[in-house]
């Protein structure tokens, strides 16, 4: 039995040299196409998964970037949306996002799975923004999504979190597509 265990997980490094973390990105469309514009690039690089999420604050402050590292990583949580969590958990040292009464914005090119759902209310996010829905996803891919309470979205405003879907959902939509029609390793 390991008695102390340290856990690593990575974005890739080409995060870095491509996404603008000095831009300010004021509206919807600017801070979807971030978030599909990463699950594009994972796709293409063959680094992960069809899946990008970034972290915004109402400002456009870019916060964090996180795309899908499931089988890179070999670990079933390193989905976008939980990437894109830590990475700003990390910078701003805090579990809570929004504790500093900041608001944040979660944009994902896909709407979140069960456990991406759960953590979005866990994360203190304020606003989540949607490309692809789940139907999309299951469709265009193997991607089981999980079961959500059926009024997802009224659970999520209830909890003060605003919810907009459909966000350049074509777009998003094409990821898959992409994904579907590469060749490579299957995530």
């Amino acid at each position: 039995m390991i008695a102390h265990e340290r856990i690593e997980l990575s974005l890739p490094e080409w995060i870095g040299r491509e996404v603008d973390f000095e831009r300010c990105y004021t509206d919807d469309d600017a801070r979807m196409q971030v978030a599909i514009g990463l699950a594009r690039r994972n796709v293409e690089l063959d680094s992960g998964g069809p899946f990008g999420a970034a972290i915004f604050r109402a400002d456009g402050t870019l916060i964090a970037a996180g795309v899908n590292r499931v089988v890179p990583q070999q670990c079933s949580v390193a989905h976008a949306e939980m990437m894109a969590f830590m990475s700003a958990q990390k910078r701003l040292q805090r579990f809570r996002l929004n504790e500093d009464g900041e608001r944040y914005i979660l944009a994902t090119s896909a709407q979140p799975c069960s456990m991406c759902y759960g953590a979005s209310i866990w994360a203190g996010i304020d606003e989540l923004i949607i490309g692809a829905r789940s139907e999309d996803v299951m469709a265009l891919s193997e991607f089981d999504e999980g079961p959500l309470p059926a009024d997802w979205v009224g659970e999520l405003e209830k909890r003060g979190i605003r919810v907009r879907r459909d966000i350049q959902r074509e777009a998003a939509c094409a990821v898959f597509e992409l994904y579907r029609h590469q060749s490579g390793t299957r995530y």
